[in-house]
């Protein structure tokens, strides 16, 4: 049996010296072979890798995670992907750190389900995903929950195939109701009237100061949701919007049952036919968080306040 090409550790790093040393010696392996080689990580660390590297780093694809992963469902698409895909034919090394200990236990189980999703989308590619966890400040479930969605784990005393390996437990896990919110709006809609639940969340919106660009995203997003639930879901939905956590919500649920993980997370051409929705709407959204099973799915598009 041949291995599998996708190669995907998490690096346990437990100081900012282990960290630095890990990534760039991965980082200068890569380019000393030859190889394609992207890092996106947290500004912080961001800096501390690009400073040790020096003059390589200009060889290196540099990416804030902060920024091009605040929401994990963009990740796959936007980051990964869009970097590997350009070297269909070359071994490509990425380093990518969608977990850090500035993420919200609102965006943490999308940020493990898409973990645990990297091997579903990257399965038979000659493509090495390096995920560093900090072990000292990460919660312990965390790391476990790590342990799960990478079959290979190392640290500074060296290299183990992981004996916990299960990554559709995760997202089976994370795949849980959402938790219901004090007040909000609704609309229930169909075929007749997604125009106005289109014009609800753009009203919820501009009055919590969004305009321009950023508002017609979110009117996009929601345009995007509710043809799925015409299409997909039953054929009507119910839009719900509110504000929590500094965050416009904008909430979409129908009778629609999503069975694919990686929908959503595929890049799509342009010239393609088909339907691209929840890309879209991950595209645009600083996070979006999913429940579905048969008879009901919820769709949760965040968007920072202004």
């Amino acid at each position: 049996m041949l291995a599998e090409p996708f190669v995907h550790p998490a690096l346990f790093y437990r100081s900012d010296r282990e960290y630095v040393a890990a990534t760039t010696a991965f980082v200068r392996e890569g380019l000393a072979a030859g190889e394609p080689v992207a890092v996106a990580v947290p500004a912080p660390h961001l800096a501390l890798i690009e400073a040790e590297l020096g003059p390589d780093a200009k060889a290196v694809r540099l990416l804030d995670m902060g920024v091009a992963g605040r929401n994990p469902g963009r990740i796959i698409p936007a980051v990964l992907r869009h970097f590997a895909d350009r070297y269909p034919d070359d071994h490509v090394r990425i380093i990518g750190e969608p977990i850090w200990p500035g993420r919200t236990a609102t965006e943490y189980p999308a940020a493990a389900q898409h973990e645990a999703l990297i091997n579903l989308s990257f399965a038979g590619r000659h493509v090495t995903i390096l995920c560093p966890y900090d072990a000292t400040n990460l919660d312990p479930e965390i790391l476990r929950e790590a342990a799960r969605t990478h079959p290979v784990l190392r640290d500074v005393t060296g290299e183990w195939h992981s004996g916990d390996y299960a990554p559709e437990l995760v997202v089976d896990g994370h795949n849980r109701p959402l938790e219901e919110p004090a007040t909000f709006v609704s609309l229930r809609f169909d075929r007749t009237n997604l125009a106005a639940a289109r014009a609800l969340a753009a009203r919820e919106a501009a009055a919590m100061g969004f305009d321009g660009d950023r508002l017609d995203d979110i009117r996009l997003a929601v345009a995007e949701l509710g043809a799925n639930s015409l299409d997909h879901g039953g054929g009507s939905g119910t839009i719900r919007v509110w504000v929590a956590e500094g965050r416009l919500v904008c909430e979409v649920s129908d009778t629609g049952h999503i069975t694919d993980p990686l929908v959503g997370r595929r890049p799509i051409d342009a010239r393609q036919s088909g339907s691209r929705g929840l890309l879209i709407v991950n595209l645009l959204s600083d996070l979006v968080r999913v429940h579905t099973r048969i008879g009901e799915t919820t769709i949760r598009a965040y968007f920072d306040l202004p």
